[in-house]
């Protein structure tokens, strides 16, 4: 079974030289912005202290402008040049990453298919979730996955159309999810399809560190003084959104930035960390793992659906059976408004979410 790992080369040109970047000077950076320490930083890159300090040497001499500065009694700080590259370099992943991610997927699958000693592995189209992303890896060469990250409406569709054999979507709890449930019933006929439970998690506005603005709910999208960035249309983050604007009776002509749109949760906060938006609706992890602030909205169920015939099939028995060990289930402890308390466990349809299907 052969895994395709695509990652972007970046050239930086100058006057008289040109070399390709080294992105563990983006992993130095990130931890140095963390913990003001380049020897915490160098161990988060797998690298001595020494190599870590010679390669910002190095590209500080290639800048002509320092990406450090040690401040007394504070450690190692980022300059402004520093974190410029450090938000660059964050963006790009989280941007181009799901692409990237993509395109190998499609790629393996091609090669794999002529292998003849290469193992089936299950082909899950899936809304952006950091939980799913553990699963593709935890699930590694033995259980092989491929992943490819498309809207909840675009998975489901593809899930109808043959395209994958899994699809992952998320519903909101209480009266906003019933009216999803709804929406999605129109993708998943009754009695074809099967849902999985994979795991819970809390969405919300993701705002700057300490929510300087003091943002506390959907409506505060409409203020003059906000800028906000959003989720690409068909995706399950922004339907819910549309569904909070619409039940608040919100106007989106008001909100700034409501047309900008990213591809996944990090991207979001992305931006947020670049100081390029003020908000953003996602997942509490992505504003955790950017150091961003966070204010709770919502509860929803993550779901995989599959047909019904291929319930008892091997490699979903075999992930029912990975969804309900204990290894999952420590790795989305491990990630922030995540939790698996029913993972694995398998429901007829969506009548187990709208009661109007019942």
């Amino acid at each position: 079974m052969i895994r395709i790992d695509i990652r972007p080369v970046w050239r930086f040109r100058s006057q008289d030289e040109e070399r390709a970047f080294d992105f563990q000077l983006i992993t130095i950076l990130e931890r140095l912005d963390a913990t003001s320490k380049l020897t915490h930083a160098a161990e988060g890159a797998d690298i001595s202290y020494r190599h870590a300090w010679n390669l910002i040497a190095d590209w500080e001499e290639f800048f002509g402008a320092p990406l450090v500065q040690k401040v007394r009694g504070r450690g190692t700080r980022l300059s402004p040049l520093g974190k410029r590259l450090l938000w660059a370099g964050r963006r790009a992943q989280a941007r181009l990453a799901p692409e990237l991610d993509n395109l190998a997927a499609e790629f393996a699958r091609s090669l794999n298919a002529s292998l003849s000693d290469a193992v089936a592995g299950l082909v899950i189209h899936a809304s952006h979730d950091f939980a799913v992303a553990a699963l593709r890896d935890i699930a590694g060469t033995e259980h092989p996955i491929e992943l490819q990250y498309k809207g909840s409406f675009d998975a489901l569709a593809a899930l109808r159309r043959g395209e994958c054999d899994l699809a992952g979507f998320h519903v909101p709890d209480g009266r906003l999810g019933e009216l999803m449930a709804r929406r999605y019933a129109e993708c998943l006929p009754m009695g074809e399809y099967r849902l999985i439970a994979f795991a819970r998690r809390v969405q919300g506005l993701i705002v700057r560190p300490g929510n300087p603005k003091d943002l506390r709910d959907v409506a505060d999208l409409c203020r003059e003084d906000v800028r906000m960035v959003n989720r690409q249309r068909g995706s399950g983050t922004r339907a819910l959104l549309e569904f909070l604007i619409s039940s608040n009776g919100l106007d989106r002509a008001s909100m700034r930035g409501y047309d900008d749109e990213e591809i996944t949760h990090a991207a979001v906060a992305a931006l947020i960390a670049g100081n390029q938006a003020d908000v953003g609706f996602g997942v509490q992890a992505a504003a955790v793992q950017y150091r961003l602030g966070f204010v709770p909205v919502c509860t929803e169920r993550y779901y995989l659906a599959c047909r019904a015939e291929d319930l008892e099939s091997p490699p979903i028995r075999s992930l029912v059976a990975l969804l309900r060990g204990e290894r999952f289930a420590k790795v989305v402890a491990g990630l922030a408004g995540y939790s698996a308390p029913d993972a694995g466990e398998v429901v007829t349809g969506l009548g187990a979410l709208d009661p109007a299907h019942r």
